[in-house]
C-alpha cells in the first residue's frame, strides 16, 4: 500500500467484470505509483461486488467501491458520489473498459496545471481483439504495440498513429489536431476543487455528452484545457451500448445548448442539490 496518494483515479463500471478486470490490471503496472482507485459502480449486481471485494485483497493500490441501486443509466449521479469520496486534490477519470498504458497516470500527473484540465482520447479496439488481450499482454505492454496488434488482426487505420507517436511527435500532433480539447469521461483529469466549484456532473443527463457538458461549465468558470490525446494512451474495449437512446441524446443536447448560450458555471442538479 502507498502512504498517501497524490491522484484519485475514478473508474466507472456497470455489470462488466471481464472488462473491469483488464482495466484494473493496467493500473497495477503504472509508472506513477501514488494513487488511489475509486470504482464508480452504476448499480452492478453481486458478480461485480464479489469481484471487487476479492480484487482488493491482492491489489497493490487502495480501492474504494462506490455503488448505488440500479435505476437505469445514472452515470452522472455515481460519478458525483465518487468525487465526494476522493482523498486527493487531483482527479483522473476513465472508464472500466479502458486499459491504460503504463505511463498514463505519469502523463496526467506531469501535465497537470492550476487553471487547466487535461483532455485525452482513446484507441478503440474491435471486439475480438478486446477479448483476446490477457493479463500477461497488459503486464508486458505488448497490447499497446502496433505490430503485435496487427499480427492479431488489427485493421489498418490513420488512427494507428496514436500508438506509435513518440514524445516529440505526440506533442506536435496535439498542437495540430483539430479535435477540441473537451472533458472526455474516458480520459480526462482536473483539480477536485474546480470540479466541485461547478458542482460536478448534471444528474439530469443520462447517456450522451454529460462529460462534455461538465467541461463546458469548467470553461465558463474560467478553466482552460490542454490536449493530451496522443500522450496519455488507453485502449477502449468494444461492447454494446444498450443504454443509448435518441431521447436521452436530444435531452442532453438541449441542456448543453443552454449551458453554452447562458454561459452557466454551475448546475443545481449536481453534487449539491439546490433546495426549491
Amino acid at each position: 500500500m502507498i502512504n498517501k496518494p497524490s491522484i484519485s483515479v475514478i473508474i466507472s463500471t456497470y455489470n462488466s467484470v471481464e472488462w473491469l478486470e483488464k482495466t484494473l490490471w493496467s493500473y497495477e503496472h503504472q509508472v506513477f505509483r501514488e494513487f488511489e482507485i475509486i470504482i464508480a459502480d452504476d448499480g452492478s449486481g453481486d458478480e461485480t461486488k464479489d469481484f471487487i471485494a476479492n480484487y482488493k485483497k491482492t491489489s497493490s493500490k487502495p480501492i474504494i467501491h462506490i455503488w448505488h441501486e440500479d435505476d437505469g443509466f445514472q452515470k452522472s449521479s455515481i460519478l458525483n458520489k465518487a468525487l465526494i469520496a476522493c482523498n486527493t486534490d487531483y482527479v483522473v477519470m476513465s472508464d472500466g473498459d479502458c486499459i491504460a498504458r503504463d505511463d498514463f497516470l505519469q502523463i496526467h500527473y506531469e501535465r497537470r496545471e492550476k487553471g487547466f484540465f487535461l483532455s485525452g482520447g482513446y484507441y478503440k479496439l474491435p471486439l475480438d481483439l478486446s477479448k483476446l488481450i490477457t493479463k500477461r499482454d497488459i503486464a508486458s505492454q505488448r497490447c499497446f504495440d502496433l505490430e503485435w496488434l496487427k499480427e492479431k488482426g488489427l485493421p489498418a487505420s490513420y488512427k494507428n498513429q496514436k500508438l506509435v507517436s513518440g514524445f516529440v511527435t505526440a506533442g506536435v500532433m496535439e498542437a495540430l489536431t483539430p479535435t477540441n480539447a473537451s472533458w472526455n469521461g474516458h480520459n480526462s483529469s482536473g483539480w477536485l476543487a474546480d470540479l466541485k466549484a461547478v458542482n460536478g456532473f448534471d444528474e439530469r443527463m443520462q447517456y450522451g455528452g454529460q462529460d462534455r457538458e461538465l467541461g463546458e461549465r469548467l470553461f465558463n468558470y474560467g478553466i482552460k484545457s490542454k490536449q493530451i490525446r496522443y500522450s496519455a494512451i488507453c485502449l477502449h474495449l468494444d461492447h454494446a451500448r444498450g443504454y443509448k437512446n435518441q431521447e436521452s441524446i436530444d435531452k442532453n443536447r438541449a441542456i448543453r445548448k443552454s449551458t453554452r448560450s447562458e454561459k452557466k458555471k454551475f448546475t443545481p442538479y449536481g453534487i449539491v442539490k439546490s433546495q426549491s
